[in-house]
């Protein structure tokens, strides 16, 4: 199950799927891609839908899913599903950021345009809520909250808005310092939406270079 999901992340999501490749410890990667494959399922749901309805009725399936995995109960046969539930358990994972990740997927069922007030707040939502859990997971220790706006930064970066993601550039630049060496995986892609590297291996030497330094 484990190395379908991390086939999958690595067709879907190749940024965040190169970052882990620095992560050392086997389990932990494979734990990090269970929460990407989650994000990746939430992420489809508004895409997916022919409507609004229909949208609101996958990401309520994964709400449910938290439910049987934070109740203890059988978690629903999705290999996602399933993945996740046991990333929760062995790491003890809060429900809050997992449960914000799918409120945040709500705006994406309007078809009005994001302020960029509303597109931070969604980044945030998103991608900045995805990168603290997986802090989380890499470095329980660590300052996982720190890992947000890095992660917000990465999802505003993979859409037009170059004002916002120069503004938001300089917080997660700030605050990634504050994570420990073994925490840095869960940000290390937003720095491929500040250098746009075109080839696989620039970009794995770009991440290379931001691992070890700890800097975005």
């Amino acid at each position: 199950m484990s190395d379908d999901l991390d086939d999958l992340i690595r067709r879907v999501d190749p940024d965040r799927w190169l970052s882990s490749r620095f992560v050392a410890d086997v389990q932990r990667r494979a734990d990090v891609i269970a929460l990407y494959a989650y994000d990746h399922e939430l992420a489809r749901a508004p895409k997916v839908a022919s409507n609004s309805l229909l949208g609101e009725i996958r990401l309520t399936w994964w709400r449910e899913m938290l439910d049987e995995a934070y109740d203890g109960r059988h978690v629903r046969h999705h290999p996602t599903a399933q993945a996740l539930a046991d990333v929760i358990r062995r790491h003890g994972l809060p429900r809050e950021p997992l449960e914000a990740m799918i409120d945040a997927r709500y705006r994406e069922l309007d078809a009005t345009p994001m302020s960029d007030a509303e597109a931070l707040e969604w980044a945030q939502g998103t991608g900045g809520r995805a990168a603290e859990v997986a802090a989380r997971i890499l470095d329980p220790q660590t300052p996982a909250e720190r890992a947000n706006s890095a992660g917000a930064l990465w999802m505003l970066g993979r859409r037009p808005l170059p004002a916002l993601v120069a503004s938001q550039a300089a917080a997660a630049r700030a605050d990634v310092r504050a994570l420990s060496a073994a925490a840095f995986p869960a940000v290390a892609h937003a720095t491929l939406v500040l250098q746009r590297a075109r080839s696989e291996f620039a970009r794995r030497l770009q991440l290379t270079v931001a691992v070890a330094r700890g800097r975005i």
